[in-house]
């Protein structure tokens, strides 16, 4: 038995959940793992006995807690340095690590918009709030250029998957989810993700939770077809649909 616990959330809902624990299983690392319901009556003290940030994920070495999905995934890098965490090549792993600290810190509109949910298919159109396509239009940026810099050796942004892929994982079903148009390297790289077998292992269990969590069921976001006229847009789409 492995001496590595991941603690998560409910999988249909915890983005940041889902950045480690895809990261491990794809690169084949052991670990237990421990589902707390979010915000149910004993979250609260269930959490704060684990993290001491009260947030999930957390990952339990021995009495070791390491918390914050960056350092966990700086942290697991270390106990398997050839695991393929990062990529090999020192630009590209800088690059990586830049991309990945930008999807930690920033893109809070669409992450707050557009919550993860993936059981729902009925949310088309909705979720574009102010700051929005902003978010998209940066996200789709990033996703171009790795994936012409360093993606001729693999399908994901610099070829293998890496942490910058599990980072960006929960983007690619919220974009699928919300119905945001891709132009075709973006739509080739969300299928890459969507297809790994990892993240259908999540996918599955996901879509077998009977728990809601009322605060990331959006029904009351306005449906809206489109960019505004005035956005600058890179690439080849500026629809949303």
């Amino acid at each position: 038995m492995s001496d590595l616990t991941l603690v998560i959330g409910n999988k249909n809902y915890s983005s940041w959940s889902l950045r480690p624990w895809l990261a491990m299983r794809h690169a084949g690392i052991p670990f237990n793992e421990r589902l707390l319901l979010l915000f149910d009556e004993n979250w609260k003290n269930a959490i704060s006995a684990v993290s001491p940030s009260g947030r999930v994920p957390v990952l339990l070495h021995g009495e070791r807690p390491v918390w914050e999905t960056l350092a966990i995934l700086e942290y697991v890098n270390e106990l398997f340095p050839g695991a393929g965490i990062w990529p090999a090549d020192r630009d590209a792993r800088a690059h990586a690590r830049s991309i990945a600290n930008e999807m930690h810190a920033g893109f809070t509109a669409l992450r707050a918009h557009m919550p993860m949910n993936l059981r729902r298919d009925d949310l088309k159109g909705r979720g574009r709030g102010p700051g929005v396509v902003e978010d998209i239009v940066r996200i789709r940026a990033i996703w171009r250029d790795c994936r012409e810099r360093w993606g001729a050796c693999g399908d994901f942004l610099f070829g293998d998957f890496s942490a910058a892929d599990a980072m960006y994982a929960p983007v690619v079903t919220r974009l699928d989810t919300y119905g945001v148009d891709l132009d075709d390297t973006c739509a080739a790289y969300s299928r890459a993700v969507l297809s790994l077998p990892a993240f259908l292992e999540w996918r599955e269990a996901a879509l077998q939770e009977p728990w809601i969590v009322p605060e990331d069921e959006i029904d009351r976001e306005p449906e809206f077809k489109s960019f505004p006229p005035n956005q600058a847009t890179i690439g080849r789409s500026a629809t949303v649909s």
